[in-house]
């Protein structure tokens, strides 16, 4: 039998695809309920090995190297002390570089903490970093990075206009919503740095991080494109929750929401401008 180069078996697959093809099965039959019968009257015969001990949790589990486990009680105090050392946004960065509390560290590449202006009269928010963004060590620079340059620039907005950051500033093993011990760790740093840039106005972008700094279970569509005044960082902040991008890319069709949050959002600069 000849079996096909690599650019003709290739070709077949993806003509196998075309046609719904989604399993392979043999010529012979094979009758399972025999096999599996014949297998369960197989008896083992004794041995003299010494059978082995499952490794325990703390043989099988071993932190990075670099990374010391904290209690989460700890972590947060931890995290409050360092916050409040801080007396610039360039001082808390390194504050946060030094900080083992959040269980995220030991499995994320890179410390994701801002990208843009630090002065800044708008704060983005969004939930935490994803596999580009774990690459590059900065927030917002996958596709739904992009898509979000995308939208600020439809206001004439840059990268110079705004501050981005997350609730987290690590990557959650496999994108998934960080848990609420991961965000309390990294709570007092995010609560220093809105403290620090002091913004007029700060964007709220997906469920977590308006859930987060809310305080509510409200649905990410019911917030959205509502201003409301929240305290965060120690004072009385203008807040607007906004879908996430990554929804956006997900869901053409929202666009149009997005872009009704985007004019408010517009509006609201313009009285300082």
């Amino acid at each position: 039998m000849t079996l096909p180069d690599t650019t003709s078996a290739a070709a077949l697959l993806d003509w196998y695809r075309s046609m719904g093809v989604d399993e392979v099965i043999e010529d012979t039959p094979v009758d399972w309920f025999e096999a599996a019968a014949t297998a369960k009257a197989v008896v083992r015969q004794p041995t003299n090995e010494v059978p082995r001990q499952p490794a325990s949790r703390s043989q099988s589990a071993e932190p990075r190297p670099g990374f010391n486990t904290i209690a989460p009680d700890e972590a947060v105090m931890d995290a409050r002390e360092r916050a409040a050392g801080a007396k610039s946004l360039e001082e808390l960065e390194k504050a946060l570089a030094g900080f083992n509390g959040c269980p995220l560290r030991a499995t994320a590449k890179s410390t994701c903490f801002k990208r843009g202006n630090d002065d800044a009269r708008i704060m983005l928010i969004g939930e935490g970093p994803g596999r580009d963004e774990d690459l590059q060590g900065l927030p917002f620079v996958g596709r739904a990075g992009q898509l979000l340059d995308k939208m600020l620039g439809a206001i004439s907005l840059t990268e110079e206009d705004v501050y981005i950051t997350n609730i987290v500033y690590w990557r959650p093993p496999g994108n998934r919503t960080p848990t609420t011990q991961e965000v309390a760790a990294c709570l007092p740093f995010l609560n220093r740095q809105v403290e620090l840039l002091d913004p007029d106005i700060i964007v709220l972008i997906g469920g977590p991080a308006s859930h987060t700094l809310l305080e509510t279970k409200e649905g990410i569509t019911r917030l959205r494109g509502k201003w409301r005044d929240c305290e965060i960082g120690g004072k009385s902040r203008r807040v607007m929750p906004m879908l996430h991008p990554a929804y956006l890319l997900r869901t053409p069709a929202a666009k149009r929401h997005a872009w009704r949050d985007l004019l408010s959002l517009k509006a609201a600069l313009k009285p300082q401008e």
